[in-house]
């Protein structure tokens, strides 16, 4: 029997974790998911690198994929809760 502490998460932490959501292609969707990211991260920062964008076939729609590096579950939750309740933001997975 192990004698690491219980957790509810099955991710361990640090980790480097994409965070993806999805919306409409407006020009806003995308400066809207960055920014929500990067109030959860260190030094406010994502480098361009870490942001990965595919259009749909149509072009209508749009999926970011935010590569951090994830700290906790606590920091994790509260992305999702903001990228949830963001207007432009129709799935965040």
């Amino acid at each position: 029997m192990s004698n690491s502490r219980p957790t509810d998460s099955i991710i361990e932490y640090p980790c480097e974790f994409g965070i993806k959501a999805f919306g409409k292609a407006d020009s806003d969707f995308k400066p809207a998911v960055i920014n929500i990211v990067k109030q959860h991260v260190e030094n406010n920062h994502i480098d361009d690198s870490a942001v990965g964008e595919k259009k749909s076939k149509d072009g209508n729609y749009i999926s970011l994929t935010v590569t951090i590096q994830a700290q906790s579950k606590q920091q994790m939750d509260a992305i999702y809760q903001e990228l949830s309740d963001e207007p432009l933001v129709l799935l965040a997975l």
